[in-house]
Order: C-alpha cells, then structure tokens, then sequence
C-alpha cells in the first residue's frame, strides 16, 4: 500500500470581516449576529418604499450569486441611501417621463390638423387670389346678375350638411311703405320675416358658392391656416385667450370675448359640435366654455375683464350661440339663445342703440356687434321684437350725415369709413333697399378707402367687406380683388404663429392683440359662403348655383346606382 501523503500546511487564517458574516447570513436566509435586532411590522408605505429600493437594487447587481459583494456603485449607494428616497426619487422621474410622453401626443395631435405653409422665399414670384383659381375664368356673379336693382333680401349663413328644406332661398316680403329717402326704415311695421339656408346646407355647397362670389383655393387655404392656428391656442378649459400664450397679445384679457371671436371663425366654416371633422371636439369645448359663463338672466359675463367690454362681448356670444343652433337646431341650446337674446331686448338704451352698460347711452361699435346678434337671432328663426328694430333704425338716424350715407361713432361727432360701414351693413340688414340713394352713396364713400396693408384697420375692412358682398355688383368686383389678394399675402407661413395675422401697425391690433386681427381676418375670407348676398337677385344666382352643385354631386351615385342595376 501506498504511504498516505503528508498533510497540506496550514493557510493563513481566514478573517471573518463583518460584510463576509452578513453576506453569508444573508445568503442563508437568515440574520447574523451583527444585525440582530427586533423586526417592527412595516406600514403599507414602509412596505412599498422597502419593495421599490429591493427591486432597484436588484437592478443593478452585477449577479445574484453573492449579491453584497458583487454589487456596482449604485447599488452600494441605493441600499445605503433610506427607502422612502429611493422610491421618491424614482416615482417622480417615472411621472415626469409619462408627462413628457403625454405632451408629446398632445403635440402630435395638434400638427395632425395643421395646416402647411410654404416659407416666403424672395427670388420665387408670389401668386395669390388674382393668379389662381377657376372662378377667373367665369364672370363674377356680381357682374352676372347684380345689375338690376329692383329686388328683395334675404340673408343666410354658415354651411352645413343638414336635411334640404322646402325653399331655402325663400325671400321677405317687400317694405313698400318705406320712406323713398331712406332716412327711416321702421314705424309700426312688423319685423320682416327672414328666408333661410341653415336646414337646406348640402355637401359642395360651400365650394360652388366660393367660385362664384369670387373665393378661391388660395382664400380658402388661408382660413384652413388660420382655423389650425387657432385651434393651438385653445385652453385646456375649452376657452381661448386675448393675451396668448402667443405673440403680441392683447393689452387686457377677456377670455370669453376670444372664445365667442374663435367659435364664430370655426362656425363660419361650417365647424359645429355636432358635424364629424378635424374641429368637432374644439367646437364643442368652445361650447361648454361659453355656457359656462352664462347667467341667470341671460347674460354671458365675466368677471375678469374690462368694465368697458361688457356688453361687445355679450353681443358676440349671442352671435356664436345663435349661429350655432341655428346651423344645427340643437335643441339643448334653443333656451341659452332665448335668453341671450331677450336680454339684448331688455338693455337696449333710450336712444335705440347699446354701449358699454345694460341701459346706458349709445354708440355706433357696439350697437354694430348687438345688430349682428339678433340678425343671426332671426336667421336662426328665434323672436326679436319688431320695436327694437325701429328703436335701432331710430338710433342710426342720430349718428347719421350727409342724407344718411354717412355714419358717426356717437350723435354730434363727423362720419368715418369705419363707422360707416357698420352702420350701412345695419341698415341693410333693417331693409334698405339695394337701390336706396343714401346706401348707394355710402357705398361710394366706402368704396374710396379700399384695403391698403399701409393703412390697416382690420374692424373697418371686416363690415366694409360684408356691405360690399351684399351690395354685389362692380363695388363687390373691385373690393375683393383687393381684399382677397391682401389678407393671404400677409398671413404668417412660418414658425409658432404660421396662418395668424400680426396685428402691428394695425389701428387697433396693438390694443386688441393677435387673435382678434385674425378672427376678423378670417372672417373676411369666409364671406363667399357665410352670409348668402342680401338682396333677392343674389339669391337668385346662388339657387343656380347651389342647384347645378347639388346636380353635380348626384352624378356619381346614380352612376352608381345604374351599375349595380346592370349587374343584377
């Protein structure tokens, strides 16, 4: 047998630091002695922070096979670190990370419904509304059919794609009684009734009427620009704001005021709460935001703005709720256009006009804004008053001069363009006849101070641009081919504010600030299919119109129709 072999010699001794013993300890499942104490039962907090600080620490162990000696730096310094640290710190960078991913949807969304504009380049030659589109091709319609002026009124406005009505186009009947000087329009006659195109709006409608006043691809471009752009200033509460978060706000805020300006701009376009498109959802948080205001007797207010600006947003909201529920009959919104406008009746002053307070005076800015509302009152088939008609005529013949063509902002003060042509567009409305010799003559006088971007006054160039539309004719010609040509070279193409207006220069822009510049801007560019022209050989044309569109638009589905016929 083979000897045994002589024993090894002894190794040096082990020593048996204290992070060998816990490690040990803990890889056995159990406590060493260095780390015996008494186990307090944690709460759910204490049990959730410990769970988070293990599962991170875990993280960042090299390997579990000897997990206190083989952990990184971080590890050593999470499980030195308490746990409640551990899991703060590491649920708010988990919250923040979800908030940026949140925000980049949001902003996604936003640039889905954008609307592109090419950047200015100075070599390249600018083409704009008098160089593109069909509608050159064709003869105006107010060359066409605006020549003769023996005829009726009837307005309509904004598009949308509701069950046809019998007539539509059906005109008022005519004011025979009305004096032959045009310096009265009421006594005691009743309010004349309104013929409607709200319930008889179909698909392509919009288009055949744009080619046919004289709007264009170009003119419609800019809307849809300055539509994206206002829908990324909304707020988060569904309002929208006079004072940003763009450039060149407004020198006073009035969030409710900018909300009816903005839900007017998507209306015009044929936007509403309940039409499927890119701005249903805007529309109908701008909805919520202005009934939100309403009061008890009527009144749309709010507190935090100018005393001064009181009743002209009123007035604006009444435009915005009346339209809407005119366009869709909504009938949830029948009782809130009531009230508006009973409260337009009940606070219109002695002198027949509004201002800045319920009962108080008269001038003619603001009673220009109240017009406006209870025509779309009426257009929408709700009561106004026939007195408060003639109370309006009454005031309008105070702040008149030169045989009533021309118009003052308040009794005793000289006539401006301005003021001139809110007071013609009034009248108007109130039934002035299209050969009446004062609006005739104020026509002229508007027409002698055409857009100019050197002189800008964008509240001038807004009524002008409606006074011009219905009067139709070569005064329609002329100013569109100015206007149209004007406001889509001068809309921002480019960075943050890219289909907004800029407001410098203009007369009230450095006041009233970007979003009111472009609202009015906008819509300008949507007279062709707003308001149908006022006066019944207007309406005529249109009916022509709308009847060849509608003709066209049946074409593909009898086609249609006829195959699935032949294939049977």
């Amino acid at each position: 047998m083979l000897p045994e072999p002589p024993p090894l010699p002894p190794g040096p001794p082990v020593v048996e630091t204290e992070a060998i013993v816990a490690a040990d300890a803990e890889f056995a499942g159990v406590r060493g002695p260095t780390f015996v104490r008494r186990r307090r039962r944690r709460s759910l907090f204490g049990r959730m922070f410990a769970g988070t600080k293990s599962l991170l620490v875990d993280a960042f162990t090299v390997d579990d096979e000897h997990p206190a000696m083989q952990r990184t730096w971080l590890a050593r310094l999470l499980s030195a670190t308490p746990a409640w640290l551990v899991s703060m710190v590491f649920h708010m960078g988990l919250i923040i990370m979800l908030g940026l991913v949140a925000v980049g949807a949001h902003q996604v969304a936003q640039e889905a419904i954008d609307v592109e504009m090419a950047p200015y380049d100075p070599s390249v030659e600018e083409i704009y509304a008098e160089t593109l589109g069909e509608q050159l091709d064709v003869p105006a319609v107010g060359d066409a059919v605006n020549s003769d002026p023996e005829m009726a009124f009837d307005p309509s406005y904004s598009l949308s794609s509701l069950p046809a009505v019998d007539d539509p186009f059906a005109a008022p009947p005519q004011l025979n009684d009305l004096p032959g000087d045009g310096t009265l329009v009421f006594s005691d006659i009743d309010a004349p009734s309104i013929g409607m195109a709200l319930s008889g709006r179909q698909e392509g409608r919009k288009e055949a009427l744009m080619k046919a006043y004289g709007g264009n691809r170009t003119t419609q471009q800019s809307v849809e620009a300055a539509l994206a752009w206002l829908s990324r200033q909304q707020q988060r509460d569904g309002s929208w704001s006079l004072d940003g978060p763009y450039a060149d706000g407004a020198m006073a805020e009035n969030s409710l005021a900018a909300t009816a300006m903005a839900m007017i701009a998507y209306l015009g376009d044929g936007h509403t709460h309940m039409k499927d498109g890119p701005y249903r959802r805007t529309v109908q948080r701008g909805m919520k935001a202005l009934l939100r205001h309403q009061q008890k007797n009527g009144e749309f207010l709010i507190e935090r703005a100018p005393s001064n600006h009181r009743l002209y947003t009123h007035a604006q909201c009444t435009i915005a709720i009346c339209e809407l529920y005119g366009i869709t009959n909504d009938s949830l919104l029948r009782e809130h256009a009531e009230q508006a406008v009973q409260y337009c009746v009940k606070i219109q002053s002695k002198e027949g006009g509004w201002r800045y307070y319920p009962f108080e005076d008269s001038d003619m800015s603001v009673t220009g804004w109240f017009v406006m509302a209870l025509q779309s009152a009426r257009m929408a088939k709700l009561e106004v008053p026939s007195e408060t008609l003639a109370r309006v005529s009454g005031f309008l013949d105070m702040v008149s001069s030169k045989g009533g063509s021309q118009y003052a902002y308040q009794r005793g003060q000289g006539g401006t363009p301005a003021m001139t042509a809110e007071a013609l567009l009034c009248r108007q409305y109130l039934g002035w006849k299209q050969d009446s010799k004062p609006l005739v003559r104020g026509v002229a006088y508007v027409a002698d101070h055409p857009v100019n971007w050197e002189e800008r006054n964008v509240y001038y160039w807004y009524y002008a641009t409606q006074v011009m539309h219905h009067m139709g004719g070569k005064s329609w010609v002329e100013w569109n081919k100015v206007m149209r040509q004007t406001l889509p070279e001068h809309q921002v193409r480019t960075g943050r504010e890219r289909g907004s207006w800029d407001p410098q220069r203009d007369q009230w822009g450095a006041s009233a600030g970007r979003l009111y510049v472009t609202c009015l801007s906008t819509y300008m560019l949507e007279v062709y299919y707003r308001h149908l022209p006022l006066y019944s050989n207007g309406i005529e044309a249109a009916r022509e119109v709308t009847e060849t569109a509608s003709a066209e638009a049946a074409k593909p589905a009898a086609a249609e129709s006829a195959g699935e016929v032949a294939a049977d």
